[in-house]
């Protein structure tokens, strides 16, 4: 096992672009923090008016610690709002809590990829840690099979990252089509909530730039006889 220059050649595009995309919503998000919305609507107000219109009455609304941690919560029906999302009444306190209603709509409708990244996040939290250690001891005792056992699944948190992009550009879509729905932005709202949105979907698609390439870093490795 040696340092293989290889591994900023694969990895390091794809941490600049997870970096950049940090910096941008959190550009995004805290220039629109400042802005208030025109109802002078909180997070919590919108989430009152948008859920019983959408038949979502019955889905529980709580407080949760943190910046940017807001959620919607499929296995208890509950949108979760951080403190600032749900007491502020800015242009992105409605951009995020329309987001996180549109997961609330997806569970509701039976949205096949919604559903699809829930069976898998079991597998996906033991083998994000697992298959790391059974490559590298696959690498290290010669085992070839035990690396490729890794790898595989490793593709799991790969297969996972893709199908959350569809998840998430389609819970901004169904956030948007609230906030019109229930004129609770106008024009120049909604091109703002729009933006804070955009900017939290690149860091998704940050983080399956950075699973594909790590992945393929691991099979360029054993294509190269596992000797690095």
């Amino acid at each position: 096992m040696y340092f293989d220059p290889m591994y900023f050649v694969f990895l390091i595009p794809p941490l600049l672009l997870a970096l950049w995309a940090q910096m941008r919503v959190k550009s995004a998000y805290a220039k629109y923090t400042k802005l208030p919305n025109q109802r002078a609507l909180t997070g919590l107000d919108a989430a009152r008016i948008m859920l019983p219109a959408e038949g979502l009455g019955s889905v529980g609304i709580q407080g949760t610690p943190g910046e940017l941690t807001d959620h919607y919560d499929p296995r208890t029906r509950t949108l979760h709002l951080s403190q600032r999302v749900a007491q502020q009444a800015s242009i992105a306190s409605l951009a995020v809590t329309a987001h996180e209603i549109g997961h609330a709509l997806q569970d509701h409708n039976g949205y096949a990829p919604l559903k699809l990244r829930g069976a898998l996040v079991p597998a996906v939290q033991v083998s994000g840690w697992v298959a790391p250690v059974l490559f590298v001891l696959g690498l290290l005792l010669g085992m070839s099979g035990l690396a490729w056992i890794g790898i595989a699944l490793f593709g799991m948190a790969a297969l996972f990252a893709l199908i959350t992009l569809p998840v998430e550009f389609d819970a901004s879509k169904r956030g948007l089509k609230l906030l019109q729905r229930y004129q609770l932005a106008d024009g120049a709202e909604l091109k703002g909530a729009k933006s804070v949105l955009d900017a939290a979907a690149l860091t998704y698609v940050a983080a399956l730039a950075q699973t594909v390439a790590t992945l393929l870093y691991y099979v360029m490795i054993m294509g190269r006889g596992g000797d690095d």
